[in-house]
């Protein structure tokens, strides 16, 4: 599943889960699911395939600037 295509995400790709209303990077295809991980690490979940949508460029730039903002907050 990438912008182009309907197939299932790769491993690597960011992706929302609108289950969770959550963005994750794929880590893995385990059974019927996909497991995510947050863009900032932490706990894998599980999502449904038919959840997850692939993230615009618009998205995904959005995504990863709100997890360096994060980041660089704790580092204080």
């Amino acid at each position: 599943m990438t912008e182009d295509t309907d197939g299932p995400p790769t491993v690597g790709e960011t992706v929302h889960d609108s289950a969770r209303n959550r963005v994750g990077r794929v880590m893995d295809h385990v059974g019927p699911y996909i497991q995510l991980r947050p863009l900032a690490g932490g706990r894998e979940w599980d999502a449904d395939p038919d959840h997850l949508r692939a993230l615009t460029r618009a998205e995904l730039l959005s995504a990863l600037v709100a997890e360096a903002n994060a980041r660089s907050r704790h580092r204080r």
